[in-house]
């Protein structure tokens, strides 16, 4: 049932039902149907959603073409997708791989108890109250227990992105995966695969809001892929049960967040012992987010010029991200757990059934692996980019730095325009590559840390959403003048009055 603002009535019982198997917790029927009630009154305030105002296209077959197509229903795809609703886009079409209440790290590869971030940053409410998060965790354990919470809890935190898909009516196509991306005369196709079926998805614009490995894939070091069994590591980044540690030596290579959160994993899955080896002779302390959650730097880094871009990128890039204290803390509570500084790892290989680790720091043997060394940016490794990415133009192409401060890595990121957009390396080579824009990690050196994570998440959308409405505008910007050349809607006719006899 729709209200009037355009936004389904939703009840506390089926928003219970969306959670289902999301949180263990159960949520207060009036309190919850309060607020969504106070979402509806909040939202047709501000007059969200607008008119619907594209005109609609259809393929050479007739079929209608979706203006925009999210890849990705995570925190930023939903964002997204609120964003584009309250601008009156509303051929809006969002997919993700993963089943419904999966989306995300959240409860698939994220293993700390609570998110890193400070409890008051806000998601994908864009600015409505009734929308955040705290609305949300008061209304279902009560003012006082928002008071006390010092950070939020992960399994809650994917309950209120399932509770805020429903309450803002967004839908999304699960199980539905990318696996191509083509051009057509005027617009993409989109070759994706849903149970073992393919099949097309015609679109003006794509967005791939795609995650940790969505610009690249896993960071695992060659001296480890290249040296042991595929069995014997596990890298942070898969979905895996932990069952198979238990009473096992663990060694956890690196000394960052996901590090920690991988040894408390372990050790709370029955591991006989956790070894974390750490290449540097400290534990990194500075959280850089934190840093550059100012309105300045994430609304107009975009603005500064290629060498300061880089400059600030490369050196972001070097910050480590620290363990939080008590993911650190639980960790050395254990018994079992050591952690060895300095362990610059020099050989590793099999031998005699067990891995043998030579380090700076000594030498050790253990049963299995797991890796804390994050994600590499590389979009060729993405499949779903193989038809293009040899015509996406990167930092190489567009920027010489400076004499001694080269960096490969940074230079192979892509190139971006100001609204998240591929550009071509050619030009004229691949001219629809303008309507794909990748809102991940990939985005950092041309817009910023806005695209990867709650922290820059108000500046991102809303700069993605305007671009992304912006050149939906241009592009019928002929048919707009055409339509307002032949307008002659009546607003005022005025009554006949009576003549006067001269």
């Amino acid at each position: 049932m729709q209200s009037a603002t355009g936004i389904p009535e939703t009840s506390a019982v089926d928003v219970r039902s969306a959670l289902a198997g999301v949180a263990p917790r159960i949520a207060d029927d009036d309190a919850l149907t309060l607020l969504e009630k106070r979402v509806r009154l909040e939202l047709a305030v501000i007059e969200t959603p607008l008119r619907d105002w594209i005109p609609e296209r259809r393929d050479e077959d007739g079929r209608v073409i979706n203006d925009v197509v999210i890849v990705g229903a995570g925190l930023s795809g939903l964002s997204l997708a609120f964003g584009l609703m309250r601008q009156g886009v509303t051929r809006v079409k969002v997919i993700d791989a993963a089943p419904t209440g999966r989306e995300g790290p959240w409860l698939n590869t994220a293993r700390m108890r609570t998110l890193r971030s400070p409890k008051n940053l806000t998601g994908p409410d864009l600015g409505v109250p009734s929308l955040t998060y705290r609305a949300w965790h008061e209304a279902r354990y009560g003012v006082q227990s928002w008071e006390t919470l010092d950070k939020i809890e992960r399994g809650d935190w994917m309950a209120y992105l399932v509770w805020f898909r429903g309450v803002v009516g967004m839908e999304v196509e699960n199980g539905v995966r990318l696996t191509g991306i083509e051009a057509c005369d005027n617009h993409l196709a989109l070759r994706v695969e849903e149970a073992g079926v393919e099949r097309v998805i015609a679109c003006r614009k794509v967005v791939l809001a795609t995650g940790m490995d969505g610009a690249g894939g896993l960071n695992v070091p060659a001296a480890i892929s290249g040296a042991l069994p595929r069995e014997r590591w596990t890298h942070s980044g898969e979905v895996v049960g932990l069952d198979f540690l238990s009473g096992r030596a663990v060694g956890v290579i690196g000394a960052a967040a996901s590090s920690f959160d991988w040894a408390v994993a372990a050790l709370e899955a029955g591991a006989a012992s956790v070894t974390v080896l750490a290449r540097s002779r400290s534990l990194p302390r500075t959280e850089v987010l934190d840093w550059s959650n100012f309105a300045g730097f994430l609304n107009h880094f975009a603005d500064l010029d290629d060498l300061s871009r880089y400059r600030f990128s490369r050196r972001m890039f070097a910050f480590r991200t620290p363990p939080t204290t008590e993911m650190f803390e639980r960790a050395m509570r254990f018994p079992a757990c050591r952690l060895v500084m300095g362990a610059r790892v020099e050989v590793l290989g099999m031998q005699d059934e067990r891995i043998a680790v030579a380090t700076a720091a000594g030498d050790f043997a253990f049963d299995h692996l797991l890796l804390g060394t994050g994600y590499s940016v590389d979009l060729r490794r993405r499949p779903e980019l193989r038809g293009i990415v040899d015509a996406v133009a990167t930092w190489s192409d567009r920027f010489t730095p400076p004499e001694g401060e080269v960096d490969g890595d940074l230079l192979a990121y892509p190139y971006l325009g100001p609204a998240f957009e591929f550009q071509e390396k050619t030009p004229g080579q691949w001219p629809l590559l303008r309507d794909i824009h990748i809102f991940n990690s990939a985005a950092v050196p041309s817009l910023g840390p806005v695209c990867n994570g709650i922290t820059g998440l108000k500046s991102g959308i809303p700069r993605l959403v305007a671009g992304l409405c912006r050149g939906l505008f241009l592009q019928d910007a002929d048919l707009f003048y055409r339509s307002l050349d032949a307008y002659d809607k009546i607003h005022f006719e005025p009554p006949s009055a009576p003549g006067k006899s001269g």
